[in-house]
Parts: structure tokens; C-alpha cells; sequence
């Protein structure tokens, strides 16, 4: 029996996989029939634990089954389950991904803060079209790209259900994912993101990072600077320091323990 636990981070799901020898293979097909949301448990990725070189690895796959970078939400989900079952005390301690090395301060309860790297623009315009609307906006890359739109609303950008069409192309020849940003009166931020491989979802945590620097150019601010960003499952601060190296606060929780092998 292969057993592993679902959570999420601001409603940004995973299926977790503890593997610390590296021994399990997952098939892309397999991935994605356990994130199936009709048919299998439901999820945005699907994160297997494993230990690489005496260091914590997440191996992190998108729901259709496809390797991604990392997960910003999802990383913050495997620190608290490293932590709360046991596999690594509360304090700073890294996790290693795709993208790099990450560090992150976990308590033993609340909210759990990573340093996502550096994040930066990539130089050239590029437009995005969505819902017969078509917008003008940044390409962002933190590890893994992103590009980000402003809008007076977010609900201009319709159901989602397709991903957006984002010009040029031949930028993201892996594909992209896409965020709807919408200034609040209170100085916070709203948003939506389309993920490549999954689609629309209720947070990123990347993505987060992304529309903070995204803003901070659009506004004219200087570094370092604070952004409070509300995508539709919940509230996540992003913080960019002096050097562009982006900290990303917010909840993480483990909801249940499922069996896999039914969907294997």
C-alpha cells in the first residue's frame, strides 16, 4: 500500500508522496490520473519527498502529469509535513528543488515563510489574450515564468477554462503561466493565475512573486518593498529585498491521508 497525504496551501492542492530513499516512480499518466479532480484525489501537483545527498528534494509534477521547477504553495506544504511528522525539526532549514535551493522558516504552528530566490523581468513587452481582452504585460521569471497583466478587474479575463494566448511565443517554449493582477483601494492586490498544466487555480505561490514585482516596476517603487496579495483561496505577503530576492509568507496545512493504489 502506498499511502500519501493531501493538503494545500491558500487552497493551492497537493498530493504528498513521502519516498525519503528515492524509491517509487510515478508514470506522468499515473500523476495525473491521482490529480484528477473527477476521478482520482484532486489536486494543482503532486510532490514526492525524497533525500537527495543528505538534503530534503521536492520533486514536484504539475496535475497533468508534466515536471515543473517548483511550487511556491507546495513547498510550504512539504516543510509543514517534514515538520509535523517528524522528518525535520521547526527552525530554518532548506528544501532543494529544480529551481535551487530554498530556504525556509517553518514554526511549529502558523504561517511558514520561503525565500523564493531571485526574482526579475525579462526585457520586451508581451500581450496576453484572454476573453476576447487583450492586455499588455510583464514577463517575470523566479525559477519558472510568469506572465503578468494588469486590469481594473479581474473578472475581465473570463472563465479560464483555456489558457490565455501569450505573444511572442517563442518566449515560453515550455509554456507560461498567467496573472491577472487588479489593484485594491487599500493598497493590496488582487489575482488570478492560469498555471501551465494545470489552469486556473486558487493560488501560486510563484505567481504571488511575480505580480509583486510586476508592481513594483508598473508603480515606480523602489526596493525593498512589501506587497500583500490576495489570490481567491486566501491572503499571502510577498516581501523583495534590496537584491531582488523575493520571501514568500503564508499558511500551509495538511488536511488527510490517502491510498494511492487504486489509482495506480
Amino acid at each position: 500500500m502506498i499511502q500519501a497525504t493531501y493538503g494545500h496551501g491558500t487552497h493551492n492542492d497537493f498530493v504528498l508522496v513521502f519516498d525519503e530513499g528515492n524509491k517509487l516512480t510515478f508514470s506522468a499518466d499515473q500523476i495525473k490520473r491521482i490529480c484528477d479532480r473527477k476521478d482520482g484525489i484532486g489536486s494543482d501537483g503532486f510532490i514526492k519527498i525524497v533525500k537527495k545527498d543528505g538534503a530534503w528534494f521536492m520533486d514536484y509534477s504539475n496535475a497533468d502529469g508534466s515536471v515543473a521547477e517548483m511550487c511556491g504553495n507546495g513547498i510550504r506544504v512539504m516543510a509543514r509535513y517534514l515538520t509535523d511528522r517528524g522528518h525535520q525539526p521547526s527552525g530554518i532549514y532548506a528544501i532543494n528543488t529544480r529551481a535551487g535551493r530554498k530556504f525556509l522558516s517553518v514554526p511549529e504552528s502558523g504561517d511558514i515563510s520561503v525565500n523564493m530566490g531571485q526574482v526579475s523581468q525579462v526585457p520586451g513587452e508581451i500581450t496576453v489574450e484572454a476573453n476576447n481582452n487583450s492586455y499588455q504585460g510583464f514577463n517575470i521569471e523566479i525559477g519558472n515564468p510568469h506572465a503578468v497583466v494588469f486590469t481594473d478587474d479581474t473578472s475581465t479575463a473570463g472563465d479560464l477554462k483555456n489558457a490565455p494566448k501569450v505573444a511572442p511565443s517563442d518566449e515560453y517554449p515550455d509554456g507560461v503561466n498567467v496573472e491577472f493582477a487588479q489593484f485594491l483601494d487599500d493598497g493590496e492586490i488582487k489575482m488570478r493565475v492560469f498555471e501551465r498544466g494545470v489552469g486556473e487555480t486558487q493560488s501560486c505561490g510563484t505567481g504571488t512573486c511575480a505580480v509583486a514585482l510586476a508592481a513594483t516596476i508598473k508603480n515606480r517603487k523602489q526596493l525593498p518593498i512589501k506587497w500583500v496579495i490576495n489570490p481567491p483561496g486566501g491572503k499571502l505577503i510577498v516581501e523583495i529585498d534590496g537584491h531582488s530576492n523575493a520571501t514568500l509568507t503564508g499558511p500551509a496545512e495538511l488536511v488527510k491521508d490517502v491510498e494511492l493504489d487504486k489509482y495506480l
